[in-house]
């Protein structure tokens, strides 16, 4: 019913056993302007690389899921104007039009969990907005974490949102929040958001046997790893907070899709581009966790059976 087609270097790693990590798209598409963005996706594929991994950056082209990209196609969508932010919502109706679409954290989740990938290294995943008690704006890749059995590594949720009402849901939905390195749970630009994580692993061999522990009971979902940005580039909470604060001032009105992008392009702006270096400097630093996570993955002994 529908086509998936893998780059050279993914169908090889699938025929070899090989670790690999899927990356989202809409963080070239919708996040950062060209070429920075071509050139932060080069980076983030060759962290990847560099730790044992494989990259495969997921999007949908002319209808056609993609896991991985050619480097013509990655040059091609990094210019591309208009395409769709496909989640789980519109993932199907994309395809079934032939459309040219950038993946979320819930579509990339969804395309990953089909093709037999176990890991994705992102951002920051999207959560609970200020003000939903009001407006609803949930992010779908809460309900994504709770059905799809991917591991998630990101700097937490995107300080623009409400980080406490998001743990909450997370909670309610029974999706492990694994903070990595520290007890704290992260604030995407900052390592710190003042709230404690629900769980703490250090080790990326100890992420993995906890994914293969969820499949061996059963349990449907993934989890989510909360990677802080590293300390040397991190935005200080005091800081971001204003900006965070003027930016939502500053797009009140803004609803649905629009709300992400237009909030972190006005923080982009107040900021004089410095939440964008964090930005990429965090990404490249989950790449990096989720390649570990994806060779433990490979090399892991088998989980045990439960049960009688």
């Amino acid at each position: 019913m529908f086509e998936m087609r893998y780059s050279t270097e993914v169908a090889e790693a699938r025929d070899t056993g090989a670790p690999i990590v899927a990356l989202e798209s809409t963080i070239i598409t919708h996040g950062m302007p060209y070429p920075r963005n071509l050139d932060m996706a080069r980076q983030v594929e060759n962290d990847i690389r560099a730790a044992g991994a494989i990259p495969a950056t997921i999007a949908v082209l002319d209808g056609v899921i993609h896991i991985g990209l050619e480097m013509v196609e990655l040059e091609q969508l990094a210019q591309t104007t208009g395409a769709l932010k496909l989640s789980r919502a519109d993932l199907a109706a994309a395809l079934a039009m032939g459309a040219t679409g950038a993946t979320t954290v819930a579509a990339t989740m969804i395309c990953a969990a089909r093709a037999g990938i176990a890991v994705f290294a992102t951002g920051g995943i999207g959560g609970v907005h200020r003000g939903a008690e009001q407006s609803f704006d949930i992010s779908a890749d809460l309900q994504e974490l709770a059905q799809t059995p991917v591991t998630v590594v990101a700097a937490g949720a995107k300080a623009i949102l409400d980080l406490p009402k998001t743990l909450e849901v997370l909670e309610t939905l029974g999706v492990p929040v694994i903070a990595h390195g520290q007890d704290g749970f992260p604030a995407f630009w900052s390592r710190e958001s003042g709230l404690p994580a629900p769980l703490r692993m250090d080790d990326p061999a100890q992420i993995a046997r906890a994914h293969q522990m969820r499949a061996a009971l059963g349990l449907p979902g993934g989890q989510l790893v909360a990677n802080p940005i590293p300390e040397a580039d991190e935005i200080p909470r005091d800081v971001i907070d204003g900006w965070i604060a003027q930016a939502l001032h500053d797009c009140a009105g803004v609803a649905a899709k629009d709300v992400t992008p237009r909030l972190l392009a006005r923080i982009f702006e107040l900021s004089d581009g410095a939440s964008l270096t964090a930005n990429i400097a965090l990404v490249r630093n989950n790449a990096r966790l989720g390649a570990a996570i994806a060779c433990a993955l490979v090399s892991a002994i088998p989980a045990p059976h439960i049960g009688a």
